[in-house]
């Protein structure tokens, strides 16, 4: 009798596909693109951690939004990049 992990695998094969196979260089753009975002995030929050600190009631609150949407878009766009890659192993 086949597991129910199995049987999700199967399923999620018939609806997809193969799983993908990335080259050592695919994998290698992976890393980096996590390394470069991982870097601008802590940057981001270091910069506006510091910002945050000196500042009153409201623009704390403002700051911490625009910090919000600041780590959102970074966030966003290294999933776009990942994903180009992804696709690019699909093809």
């Amino acid at each position: 009798m086949k597991k129910a992990y199995e049987l999700a695998l199967e399923r999620l094969n018939r609806e997809s596909g193969p799983p993908k196979k990335l080259s050592d260089a695919q994998k290698e753009q992976l890393a980096e693109i996590d390394r470069v975002f991982d870097a601008k995030i802590a940057e981001k929050r270091l910069e506006y951690e510091a910002r945050i600190a000196v500042a009153n009631y409201e623009e704390t609150e403002r700051l911490q939004r625009e910090l919000a949407e600041e780590l959102s878009n970074l966030e966003a766009e290294r999933e776009r990049r990942k994903d180009a890659i992804w696709n690019a192993a699909s093809s």
